[in-house]
């Protein structure tokens, strides 16, 4: 049954193996998983570890991840002692800062920004040196080979940025390009090619290409000037009585509303004249009936 150290220690080493950093690579040396070495880019400029890489162990302890791991430089760099256990907040120097979240990519990369880009001020195994000494270490350390690993630094990371490229890892390590920068700047003029071969052939096919240019003549007809004007002036008055007659038409729309109007005029004084008639007969009655009335109590007095 494995412990939740070595549990943990395999976690990490596959994690970095499946989502590569092109800043650091760090794995176990031997069938022992609590004894690591990594190798270090150095900060980017104006840093003076800039073209530096820099090799390293690190040592897990037993309870790792509850006790944090321990660090030392192998390769000389002018800002930590060689081989000798380095002072950190995330190492076991101060395990009252350690947190069992952390891991080796959290580490390293703190290490990378934060440690090598500030002085040492008493650090335990950290030295003082000026940034001539550090530039000239920075050169050097990127031929620099381990003893147990058998590459230099070079090498390690060469192959290591190999991989994050396969994994689809942009690498924008200062240095990157030296070795293989010239079959890459090959390639890209390669593809650079194509494309101004593509860009001639587009300029030297200017007319066909354009679709407003297919039909000049519809898009902004000419407008009749000079000479030409009487001929065109006597040509739309030729063929305005042509087109004349449309109007007329509409001229008979009010005749026949008026012949309508008529019609039901003429129509409804038939239908009117008869009431007309029986209402005069009506009132002719009435009055004769009054008159007669008045009469006959006229003779009865």
């Amino acid at each position: 049954m494995t412990s939740p150290s070595t549990r943990r220690l395999l976690k990490e080493s596959t994690d970095l193996q499946k989502n590569p950093s092109p800043y650091f690579t760090a794995s176990p040396t031997s069938d022992n998983l609590h004894d690591w070495h990594f190798t270090l880019a150095g900060p980017p400029s104006p840093t003076p570890y800039a073209a530096g890489l820099y090799h390293g162990r690190i040592t897990f302890p037993l309870a790792y991840p509850l006790r944090p791991p321990s660090f030392r430089f192998l390769t000389p760099s002018g800002r930590f002692e060689v081989n000798r256990e380095i002072c950190l907040s995330i190492s076991g120097h101060h395990e009252e800062t350690w947190q069992p979240a952390w891991g080796v990519r959290t580490a390293l990369l703190a290490i990378r920004s934060e440690i090598m880009g500030a002085e040492s001020q008493g650090q335990v195994g950290g030295m003082e040196g000026n940034e001539e000494m550090r530039r000239e270490f920075a050169r050097a350390s990127r031929g620099w080979v381990c003893r147990e690993c058998g590459e230099s630094n070079e090498q390690v990371m060469r192959e290591w940025w190999d991989v994050c490229r396969q994994r689809g890892v942009e690498v924008d390590v200062e240095g990157s390009e030296v070795e293989g920068g010239k079959k890459e700047a090959e390639e890209e003029r390669g593809l650079e090619g194509p494309t101004e071969v593509v860009g001639e052939e587009s300029a030297s096919t200017p007319a066909p290409a354009d679709p407003t240019s297919a039909y000049p003549a519809p898009a902004v007809p000419p407008a009749p000037q000079g000479p030409s004007t009487p001929a065109a002036l006597s040509a739309a008055l030729s063929t305005q009585p042509s087109t004349r007659p449309r109007p007329r038409p509409t001229l008979p729309a009010p005749a026949t509303v008026a012949g309508t109007v008529a019609a039901t005029t003429t129509s409804t004084e038939p239908a009117n004249s008869p009431w007309l008639d029986r209402a005069i007969i009506g009132i002719v009655i009435a009055l004769i009936i009054l008159v007669t009335k008045r009469v006959v109590d006229v003779d009865d007095l």
